[in-house]
């Protein structure tokens, strides 16, 4: 599986991962709904369980999926400060329309 995230995004989450609570735990992404062609995404610290794979990215920080949810392969983690804070997490492989936000 794959998942891709940007310089900001590794950041905001290698300051989640050296917080006091996030002991022994790494940063997963999981589905919250799907609607038919596309998913919605989010993150928590969590521990890893039997059906999980640990993603290497590019950013030197390990990222858990459930190796049983097609739409977590692929998956891109961006943190953007503009227009406002937070993350935005994507598929674009599993999204044939493209980017759409809520």
């Amino acid at each position: 599986m794959k998942c891709k995230i940007n310089r900001n995004a590794a950041k905001v989450l290698q300051n989640m991962l050296s917080s006091e609570d996030a002991e022994g735990k790494m940063i997963r992404v999981y589905i919250t709904h799907m609607h038919g062609d596309h998913a919605h995404y989010e993150m928590k610290l969590d521990t890893q369980t039997e059906h999980d794979e640990i993603v290497k990215t590019d950013k030197d920080i390990d990222i858990l999926l459930d190796s049983r949810e097609e739409f977590l392969d692929g998956v891109w983690i961006k943190y953007f400060y503009v227009p406002e804070e937070g993350f935005e997490i994507t598929n674009p492989s599993k999204e044939p329309h493209g980017h759409h936000h809520h």
